[in-house]
């Protein structure tokens, strides 16, 4: 972590900030890599725990992120120009989703703890709570919806 600048999250835009800094701003929860389900009479958003495919519930991390594309064509590759239109599925507590509406990050985010798990220990993560969509048919995701702790 020694190339982010000190406290970059709070002085350097989104769209300012170096591909590390833009990185480092994940916490590791996990919960982008959930399926969710949008209701069409509604628009309602909700989280299953039905995971993709490459996600890896033990670490909490995509088991080939630099090739997630080519697997997953679906997957969505969270960039600053790519936000406006991503903001609205992620999870309310989301650095990057925080960060594009003016919030500050949460207390037990890694960049302000200096501990990697802190999202596992203090925060939202979903380690060891989901699902392969291998293993559950799309059909049934609604048995799986949780809601989201914040």
């Amino acid at each position: 972590m020694s190339d982010l600048r000190p406290r970059f999250w709070e002085t350097v835009p989104l769209k300012k900030m170096t591909p590390p800094e833009w990185e480092a701003l994940c916490d590791g929860c996990g919960k982008c890599c959930l399926n969710k389900l949008e209701f069409e009479d509604t628009g309602e958003l909700v989280f299953t725990c039905v995971a993709c495919r490459l996600f890896d519930n033990d670490t909490c991390r995509c088991s080939d992120y630099p090739n997630r594309k080519r697997h997953v064509p679906e997957c969505v590759i969270l960039t600053p120009k790519t936000l406006a239109k991503s903001a609205y599925w992620m999870p309310a507590t989301c650095a990057y989703k925080l960060l594009y509406y003016g919030e500050k990050l949460p207390d037990w985010h890694p960049l302000l703890t200096g501990d990697p798990d802190s999202t596992h220990t203090l925060g939202p993560s979903i380690r060891g709570r989901t699902v392969s969509e291998l293993t559950v048919p799309e059909e049934d995701w609604e048995d799986y919806i949780f809601e989201e702790d914040v």
